[in-house]
Formats: C-alpha cells, structure tokens, sequence
C-alpha cells in the first residue's frame, strides 16, 4: 500500500527539526503525527520542555506546545510502499524536500532524526546538501514503543533525548 506523510508544523521559531521516517498506520488513519498513544514522542516532548506535565489531550494543543517550544515535525519520507507501521517494512521511498524547508527556516540549528530510519533516508538523499550539512545532526532513539537492545521503555528514551536540552 502506497501511504503519504504530512506537511510540515514548522513557525519561524523553530529551532529544532524532529524528522520521523514515514507516520505509523494510527497517525495517519487520524492524520496526526506521533498519535498512536504508545508512541512516547508526546510524552517526551512535555518532559522536556512542559515541566513534567501530562501532553494536552487536543492535538491542537499538542501542536501549538511543540512550537512554542521551537519544535517543529516532519518527516524525511514523503511517500512509500509500506503494510502496517514498521520502519522495516518501508519500501521505494521518496524523500521530503527536506533542503527546502531548511532554506525557508533559516533559524532551524538542528536536526533531530527520530531513530535509525529517518537518518538513513536523511543522509542517503541529502546527507551531502549544504542546508543539511551546515546544521548540526542528531540521531536520538526512536520514540516507537518497541523495545530494542539499548532502549526498552519511555525512560531510558527520555534519558537520551535530554540532549535536546542543550540545544
């Protein structure tokens, strides 16, 4: 099945790009990043800049928080080929003008690869493009909720993206 990702939430206050690779099949049956409630995104997101606080329930809200917080989100992939909600089942995969984004919002300083895939699919397509090379790249933990080796839940997730505090 061929699926679509999201334009981009992104204000030119935004200091940080968080890049998913393609939204899992609950995010776009309802048209909304990060909203599968086992995805830990939201929750890290207000951890890190909300004081600790729950995630507003309106995705609105959700939203307007992550830009406030000089947050934006998209995705490196635009579209694929893909069954079900697994990175690995990703299949001929065309990028996102990521570059072209940068250009319009000069202000983004980094960018924040939610997990392996959307780094791969960053720097295979323009790991090598000006906009992209004169920010700084981080590759943080995927924020899904499947366990891997070095992160098995919301905590050592969050442990690691603490790094977003020092942006």
């Amino acid at each position: 099945m061929i699926v679509h990702s999201f334009p981009p939430i992104i204000d030119p206050g935004c200091r940080m790009l968080v890049l998913g690779s393609m939204p899992g099949a609950a995010s776009l049956r309802a048209h909304r990043y990060y909203w599968n409630p086992r995805n830990y995104m939201w929750r890290i997101l207000y951890a890190l800049f909300g004081d600790g606080r729950e995630p507003d329930e309106a995705y609105e809200d959700r939203i307007a928080f992550a830009l406030r917080s000089g947050v934006a989100l998209w995705d490196t992939i635009a579209s694929c080929e893909r069954n079900g909600s697994l990175d690995s089942e990703i299949r001929q995969a065309i990028p996102n003008d990521i570059p072209g984004l940068l250009d319009e919002y000069p202000n983004v300083r980094t960018i924040i690869c939610n997990g392996t895939k959307s780094l791969a699919e960053l720097t295979k397509h323009f790991g090598e493009h000006p906009e992209v090379r004169k920010r700084e790249l981080l590759r943080m933990p995927s924020t899904s909720p499947i366990p891997t080796r070095d992160y098995r839940g919301l905590d050592d997730r969050l442990e690691a993206w603490k790094r977003l505090l020092e942006i």
